[in-house]
Formats: structure tokens, sequence, C-alpha cells
């Protein structure tokens, strides 16, 4: 099948091209898995190969179980998504005069900037960085939030701040309200209807699995270095699962909460969590916003692509799903390189019949392939180099006494013309570069190039 070959060439290209060790990857038709497939190795030493049921970390995709769970005792009446976080917690957060709610919280609209908890945490757990947080439960978060108030920038509900600490919070009143630990609720409320038996949170019991893929980061040449699996994270990214049992869950959402008949939710409160309840401040289609404890993009091939990815630094996640197509994907790989949710994007493209290079990072990312290469002006009088570094491109000159490098920032493209801009001397300048046919060329302040090579 066509669609499966172009699917598996472009994972395994990307894998190549990021030195990804792994990638589990499942694609939903009609509200259920319909293929699924292990790429690579799940451990690189004893050459252990992935599969469906392989266990990755999925970070943030926690946060959609825990605003579901948090819908769950709404729709229960068990509290109001309008009470403030102090009516469970001793913490008062009230920013510029306004009480932070349970619904600032999910929609991360409370108007605190990230705290980096989890940054600190996960970095110094993997042993990347000098900045070391000891976090050994949710409450350490309180502690740690406690001087949040010469951080504020806004109040709530006016910007968007991705905020992990607030949704430890919304684990601790989950915690609060029921009387026993969030992770005990979700396994029973969520997990067990849904039977997802393979999924659990990062605790000791996740060290028993032999299923479990390793955790890598790559050094500065490029080298795969393995990780212990983190523990103890909670309410904001403290689940491991698996292509099977996530697509359960995926299943459970394009069917408005229902799965093999049992209401895990009402529509009513599935369509609230999907809501555009706050503008992101960065877009990838157009007026992309969030919900509750997942990404709304409206304007996804004319459809609304609900999704949400997640990382803990070396494992990284994206699930999704389009609910008017009863679509969705879900990939997991176990090293940072290619975008998870890149893949499930082109995927989700394929399955609608569109054309993936209409994308807007596949268009970007063939534009600067395209751009990269050898540059040189009239009789080879000068010699440029156009080399493409993580996601941006550089002009690189160097000589035996002098070298430098300008990053390009991309701006527009009009007609084969694409114009960057950059600084050069403390000033804003645009570089351009044209396609005629066969013929690249670029313009830098007064100097017209040709590529003569890529």
């Amino acid at each position: 099948m066509q669609f499966v070959r172009n699917l598996e060439s472009f994972i395994l290209e990307k894998m190549s091209q990021t030195k990804i060790p792994g990638i589990a990857f499942g694609l939903l038709k009609d509200g259920e898995l319909f293929y699924s497939k292990g790429f690579g190795f799940r451990d690189v030493d004893s050459a252990n190969a992935v599969t469906p049921k392989t266990l990755f970390h999925i970070g943030s995709v926690t946060k959609s179980f825990t605003a579901l769970s948090i819908m769950k005792l709404h729709e229960n009446g068990k509290l109001s998504l309008d009470d403030p976080v102090g009516k469970y917690l001793p913490i008062d957060l009230n920013v510029k005069g306004v009480p932070v709610t349970i619904h600032h919280l999910l929609t991360h609209s409370s108007g605190i900037p990230a705290l980096a908890y989890a940054e600190a945490y996960i970095r110094g757990y993997f042993e990347v960085s000098e900045n070391w947080l000891p976090i050994s439960n949710p409450e350490d978060v309180i502690s740690f939030m406690k001087d949040y108030e010469d951080w504020v920038v806004s109040k709530p509900g006016e910007r968007f701040f991705y905020l992990n600490e607030g949704y430890v919070l919304l684990g601790l009143i989950i915690s609060k309200v029921l009387g026993i630990d969030y992770k005990e609720f979700v396994k029973k409320e969520i997990f067990e209807p849904l039977e997802m038996e393979r999924t659990k949170f990062c605790d000791e019991e996740i060290l028993k699995e032999r299923d479990i893929a390793t955790h890598y980061v790559h050094d500065k040449n490029g080298n795969l270095i393995s990780r212990k699996p983190i523990l103890g994270i909670t309410s904001d990214g403290g689940i491991v699962s698996c292509v099977e049992d996530l697509s359960k869950y995926i299943s459970m959402m394009i069917n408005r909460g229902v799965y093999k008949g049992k209401k895990i939710l009402k529509e009513e409160n599935i369509e609230l969590m999907e809501k555009c309840h706050i503008r992101l401040p960065y877009h990838t289609f157009g007026n992309d916003s969030y919900g509750y404890g997942w990404m709304i993009h409206p304007n996804f091939l004319n459809r609304k692509l609900i999704g949400h990815g997640g990382s803990v630094l070396t494992h990284n996640t994206y699930a999704a799903y389009i609910p008017e197509e009863k679509i969705g994907t879900i990939v997991l790989s176990n090293v940072a390189g290619y975008s998870p949710s890149y893949i499930g994007m082109y995927a989700l493209s394929l399955l609608l019949n569109g054309s993936p290079e209409k994308l807007p990072f596949l268009k970007y990312e063939n534009i600067l392939k395209k751009l990269e290469g050898k540059y040189e002006t009239y009789k080879k009088t000068m010699t440029y180099y156009v080399n493409k570094k993580g996601d941006n491109l550089f002009v690189e000159y160097k000589d035996k006494f002098s070298e430098f490098s300008m990053p390009l920032f991309f701006e527009k493209e009009e007609n084969n013309l694409f114009i960057f801009n950059t600084i050069s001397s403390g000033r804003r300048i645009n570089v351009e570069f044209g396609i005629d046919g066969d013929e690249i060329w670029m313009i830098v302040e007064r100097y017209k190039f040709k590529k003569v090579r890529g």
C-alpha cells in the first residue's frame, strides 16, 4: 500500500537524519487502531526492538489525563472549574489581585510564567545540567512556588504561559477533594475502564519492566548516551504507556467520552476540553489555542486537530486526533530528535489524502534544504557558505585570519523569492534568496551570489 510505504519511508528517513534509535507509531481510523509498528531499537546495546507494546515515558501528554480527571470531578459536582486554588491547597495564588482558579491552571493562563521546576529536576536527574532541584513529591512544588509573586506578568486569563507547576497543583487538588492519591484515581477511573493494562506512573514499578525503552540523550558529538529511567514526576508528566494503550485513550476521546459502551465523560465535557480557551503566542496553522490539557489547532488542513506533545528530555511523545474524521495518531521516541508531532501530522495528512509537503514545517524544511550550499560571487571573487544548524540557516565565511557566522530568520516567501533577516554590525538587514529554474541566488547587502553546489 502506497500510504504505508510513504509513511514508513518518512519515519525511517527522519530517524536516520536525527539519530533516533527507536520509535513506536500508531494510527487510528474510524476511531480504532488500524496500523501500528515499532521502528528501530528500544535498547541499542541489546538490540531489542521497539514494538507497539513497548513502554515510553509520555511526558506532558499526561496533562490531558489530569484535565480529564478534573472534568470528571466537575461533572460529578465535586468541584467547580471557577473554584480558586486556595480553596483546596495551602498556597495563596492571587495574581495582580485576581484569584487563580482551576480553569486558569487547566489553560496555563494564571499569569505566572514557567518557573522551570520540571526543567531543573529533569536535567539534574539526567546529569546534563548543573541546575538541580530536589523535588521528591508534589507537595515540594508548593514550597518551591511560594515566592512566585515577583515573577507574575499578567492578570489571570489574559496570557498563555505554559506552567508545569500548575498541573502539579491540579493533581494535588484531585487528591484533596477525593482523599485518595491522584495516581490511584487515574488508575481506577481511566486506566482500568479503558483496559490500559500496561500503563502506569513513573515510580519504582517501572524498574521491573523489561519491555521499556531505554532513555537516551545525544552528547555534543551526536553520540547516544543512555540514562536511567526518571522517577518522581506525577500529574504534569508522569505517565508511562505504549501505542496499544494510548490508542484506547484516543479512541475514547474520538468517540466522545465512550469506550466499549463505558462512558468515561459526558460529550459536553469532552467538547469543553477541546474548546479554544486561550490563544497560543506561537502559531503553526493560525488561531492555535489551548483547551483543557490539549493543544487546539482549528485550521489543520481545514479540520480541527486536537493534540499534545510530551518530553522528559529523553523520551518524546505526540498524541493527536481529529474528531470529525475519527482519526488519530500516537508517536513515541526514546531520544530527542525529529519532532514526534511532525511525524504525527505528516501521517494524518497522508490519511486525509492531503499533501504533506504543504504542511508549514515541511515546507520550511524543504526551503532550507534547497538553499543550503556553497555560493560564489562574480567570477568566484568571494565564497560564502549557507549551512543549516538546527532549524535555522547560517551564512558563513572563513579565511586564514577571520571568520563569521550570521543566523538567518525566515520572514516571508513571494513567488520563489525567500526573504530572511539577520543582524550585522548592529543593523537589521535582509538576506534574499531567489530560485530561477535550476539557478539559486542570494543577495547579502551589496553582493549577489550564485549557488554552485549543495
